[in-house]
This record gives C-alpha cells, structure tokens and sequence, in this order.
C-alpha cells in the first residue's frame, strides 16, 4: 500500500515529533498576575510544574486567589501555544522544504 520513500518519510516524521517534544519539555515558560502575586511555570508540553504564590495574599478571597490562579495560567498557556506553533513550524520545514 505505501511505497519504501512514504514508510521512510512516515518514520521521519515520528522521529521529529519525538524531537520536538523533547526540545519542548526543556522550555520554562511563566505567567503572572496580580503583579506577581501568583506565578505559574510549565514547559513546553502543557504540563504544570510549579506555582508559586507570593505571601502578600494574606486576607485575600478565595476566589481572588482562583481568579490569579486561572489568570497565570492563561498567561503562561498563550506563550506556551506559541513556542509550540514556531517549533511545529520549524519541524515541518525539515520534512518539507520550501513550505
């Protein structure tokens, strides 16, 4: 059904995807908010490591901290998207040149 040159380019394209993801789990990407009262880092991935809050929030309202919280997130999330668009980018240029 495939052609030797499709499987070959198929294997590519898995092996550059497993690239890509590595390159972006070295990323660190933060957000903030509340003037860094809450700070959220996450790699490359999506994934989530680390949220710091900052001990000025003391008195704060629940929801005020959920509000930050969400809001740091969304900031982080957006740079994450992307750095994942340009590295997409960047990899399918190497399977496909002149794209």
């Amino acid at each position: 059904m495939f052609g030797g040159d499709m499987m070959q380019k198929l294997q590519q394209m898995q092996q550059q995807a497993e690239q890509t993801k590595e390159r972006l789990s070295q990323f660190k990407i933060t957000g903030e908010a509340g003037g860094n009262l809450v700070y959220v880092e996450m790699n490359g991935n999506r994934k989530l490591e680390k949220i710091t809050i900052n001990t000025a929030l003391e008195g704060m309202d629940k929801e005020d901290l959920e509000d930050l919280l969400v809001v740091a997130f969304n900031r982080a999330m957006e740079q994450v998207e992307k750095i994942q668009e340009q590295e997409m980018t960047a990899s399918a240029k190497g399977l496909f040149p002149g794209m």
